[in-house]
C-alpha cells in the first residue's frame, strides 16, 4: 500500500467539496502539461491511501490535510476514492508537499501524523 498527498485547487477555485461528493479525484493538468504528475496518478492502486490537502498560507512551514481516503480504482485520470473522514483540519509540517500530488510518501513518522484517524 502507498500514501499519496494531493490538492483540490484549480486556480482559484477549491474543489474539494465536488470530490468528496463524488467519490473521486482529478488533477486540475493535462496530462501533456504535467507529464510526471500524470505518471504519479497512473502509479495510484486499489487500497492505497490518499489525503487531500492545502497550503496553510504563502510562507508557511505547515499543510492542513483535510481528507483521508481509501482508493477504490484509478482509470484515465480519475482516482475514485471510499473518503474515510473528510472536514479535518490537521496542520503537519509542509515537506514541500505544495504542489499538486506527491507519493508515495515514504517518511513513516510523517505518514503516520497525516494519515492516523
Amino acid at each position: 500500500m502507498n500514501y499519496w498527498i494531493v490538492g483540490a485547487t484549480w486556480g482559484d477555485d477549491n474543489l474539494a467539496d465536488r470530490f468528496y461528493l463524488r467519490g473521486s479525484w482529478q488533477m486540475g493538468y493535462d496530462d501533456k502539461d504535467q507529464p510526471g504528475y500524470a505518471e504519479k496518478i497512473n502509479r495510484i492502486k486499489k487500497g492505497d491511501r490518499i489525503a487531500v490537502k492545502k497550503r496553510d498560507g504563502k510562507g508557511a512551514n505547515t499543510i492542513s490535510i483535510k481528507a483521508i481516503g481509501i482508493v477504490k480504482d484509478a482509470s484515465e485520470g480519475i482516482v475514485y476514492i471510499d473518503w474515510v473522514t473528510t472536514g479535518l483540519e490537521r496542520h503537519v509540517s509542509c515537506k514541500n508537499y505544495f504542489g499538486t500530488i506527491h507519493g508515495p510518501v515514504s517518511d513513516e513518522i510523517w505518514r503516520n501524523e497525516a494519515f492516523c484517524l
